[in-house]
């Protein structure tokens, strides 16, 4: 019986929306009084560097996305390119990423709206959203994006009011620190400490390689996806540097005094915004603030709920989550097991004092192993496979990527290695266990006759 097909009905818009909806165009407004202390005042050098860094993770996606548009992206791309065991590696750490992505998105958005109606715990608000979300995912891929976009237009709006205002402002009163400042810092900075904060701003962008997991969805040719990554991460890179060079020079405190008081970090951008904006700005960050995470974690549901569907097509994971739904043409079965995992553990750690740090400490390391992973992937498939000689897009760029992601595990807090090497061991297993029931997958075929992967071209 032939697997069943998802309907192809994305545009280039659609995913670039789902990519963004997964980012958050807002995503600096929480740490950007870490990253202003730890880089003495240079955040907006930090986002620029940060975007050039996940830029080769972009052009690797864009790459593979191109040879292999499987909906099991990563986990596709590294059985192409590595084989079976490196695939379901791949598809098993990124799996971490995308489970606990939407959880935290949905703990956020309890935790926000709480603090403004005290009266109804954080977990409610968190199964509130958890419920809406899950229902616009099952009704389908394009009613999804269509709710998704409108949510997109409202914190694109938030964010123009925020750069007019700041612009007005500025025109009117000057601004607080110099206007070299969010590039140059204010006094002290040094590269050692601009590339630590590099390391935490990184994070903001995790969420655009989701939009690989619709490959069989698109309704372009197989170099859509590719440009959807492209273009989301420039866009986001665009819109974190711009908000925090004009957070920047507005901030009447200096980094030094945020490097002191580390309990102020977390609501330096709010602050900022009632000493030069007053507090009806700060209200309306603080609302969609609140409300924008739950459709990201929607769009994270999405994106995992493929990854999880390809991999269980591809004899990875139970067959039973690899069933599509008739009528709305979603992976059902996996869209159900990936919400109910990220709406358990956000209700849990909901419960908890910390349970926010704790999710956050460990979140990242699955994307990273598995970006690890991605770039090598490249490589194998282009250089080893089909002996490529373009050493610049199928060796330098993915050997750049790889080091970025590798530098940023090991900076990584020892609770994330710990939870992050705990997720691997348990992959080994899997994949230990798949061999010995001596099952046979894309990365296992043979080279040339890789599952999904789109007509050979000669590599220049």
């Amino acid at each position: 019986m032939e697997p069943q097909a998802l309907r192809r009905s994305l545009s280039l818009r659609d995913l670039i929306v789902y990519g963004l909806l997964f980012i958050g165009p807002l995503a600096p407004v929480g740490v950007f009084g870490v990253l202003d202390a730890k880089s003495s005042g240079a955040v907006a050098l930090v986002y620029l560097v940060a975007t050039i860094a996940m830029g080769f993770t972009a052009l690797s996606y864009a790459q593979m996305s191109r040879r292999v548009p499987n909906a099991g992206s990563v986990f596709a791309y590294a059985s192409a390119g590595l084989g079976r065991p490196a695939g379901l590696l791949a598809g098993w750490m990124a799996m971490l990423d995308y489970l606990l992505i939407p959880a935290v998105a949905y703990l956020f958005c309890g935790i926000a709206l709480h603090s403004q109606i005290p009266s109804v715990p954080a977990w409610v608000f968190t199964a509130v959203a958890f419920v809406a979300t899950t229902a616009f995912n099952l009704a389908g891929v394009r009613v999804a994006a269509r709710v998704g976009f409108v949510v997109l237009v409202i914190e694109i709006l938030l964010l123009a009011v925020f750069v007019v205002a700041a612009v007005v402002v500025l025109i009117m009163h000057g601004p607080a620190r110099p206007w070299t400042s969010p590039f140059g810092g204010t006094g002290g900075m040094t590269a050692s400490a601009v590339m630590g904060a590099v390391s935490v701003a990184v994070l903001s962008f995790l969420g655009f390689d989701g939009i690989a997991s619709f490959a069989e969805e698109n309704t372009g040719d197989e170099r859509q996806v590719g440009r959807a990554v492209l273009f989301c991460l420039a866009l986001a890179g665009l819109l974190f540097v711009v908000q925090t060079y004009l957070a920047g020079l507005l901030t009447p405190v200096s980094p030094q005094h945020l490097a002191s008081a580390p309990a102020e970090q977390g609501t330096a951008f709010y602050k900022m915004t009632d000493v030069a904006f007053g507090s009806w700005l700060h209200l309306a960050f603080v609302v969609v603030k609140g409300v924008g995470p739950a459709f990201s974690a929607m769009s994270a549901v999405a994106a995992a709920s493929r990854l999880m569907y390809g991999m269980a097509r591809d004899h990875g994971l139970p067959k039973a989550l690899a069933t599509v739904d008739e009528r709305s043409r979603v992976p059902r079965a996996a869209l159900l097991t990936t919400a109910g995992v990220a709406a358990v553990v956000s209700i849990w750690a909901a419960w908890l004092s910390n349970g926010l740090d704790v999710l956050v400490s460990i979140v990242n390391i699955g994307a990273l192993v598995a970006f690890t992973l991605l770039h090598a992937s490249v490589v194998g498939y282009f250089v080893v496979r089909r002996r490529s000689r373009a050493w610049l897009p199928h060796l330098l760029v993915p050997a750049a990527g790889a080091a970025v992601s590798v530098w940023i595990i090991v900076s990584a807090t020892t609770m994330a290695k710990i939870v992050g090497g705990a997720w691997l061991l348990a992959g080994l297993v899997l994949v230990a266990l798949q061999y010995r029931r001596g099952r046979r997958a894309p990365g296992g075929a043979a080279p040339e006759t890789v599952p999904g992967e789109a007509p050979t071209r000669r590599s220049r």
